[in-house]
């Protein structure tokens, strides 16, 4: 046996079952979220609704607004009753406040229901899938120094699941410890 195995902390059977079933988990997430966008994309244009749908991603005057402070990059969007979205995938970790309304949100994490007021930490990598019960006004801090939309966008958002390591873990370190005991 290799002397990194030898002095590796023992792992438990459950542990090491509960750390893949994580990274399982999060894997089947990505992927029916990316089925989900798919399809709501193919129902908005068969509905034609995706003519509101730069409004609805609050890419339009009205339903976001953009404010700048000392380092810090804040976005107010507010969505309607009824609106059905995927989020962007953050890139960074940063709060987030529910300032009105009321709103099912679902992560990897499963399905929470949130009524304002209410605040929380949104960790890199997630992506959420909301739906809207009552008009609803999320507002997000970023810290950045960019001043422009586009730029804000490039460092705090991924543009796919790919683009970064969201699944918090590298497993390429435990496909060498089994190949390494499997040698032996």
């Amino acid at each position: 046996m290799s002397l990194a195995l030898i002095n590796t902390p023992a792992l438990s059977y459950q542990e090491a079952c509960e750390f893949f079933d994580h990274k399982e988990n999060k894997l089947n997430f990505q992927n029916k979220i990316k089925e989900f966008e798919r399809v709501l994309a193919e129902y908005c244009t068969k509905t034609d609704q995706d003519k509101n749908l730069s409004a609805l991603q609050g890419y339009e005057e009205g339903y976001v607004n953009h404010d700048f402070a000392d380092g810090q990059y804040v976005r107010t969007i507010v969505m309607p009753k009824g609106l059905v979205i995927a989020t962007k995938i953050h890139n960074q970790n940063h709060p987030f406040f529910v300032m009105t309304g009321e709103c099912s949100v679902y992560t990897e994490k499963g399905m929470q229901r949130i009524k304002a007021p209410y605040h929380g930490i949104t960790e890199s990598g997630t992506k959420r899938l909301l739906y809207i019960h009552e008009e609803c006004t999320w507002v997000t801090v970023h810290c950045t120094d960019k001043l422009t939309l586009e730029e804000i966008e490039n460092e705090c958002i991924a543009k796919d699941f790919d683009e970064g390591n969201f699944l918090n873990v590298d497993t390429k370190q435990i496909d060498k410890l089994i190949a390494q005991a499997e040698a032996k």
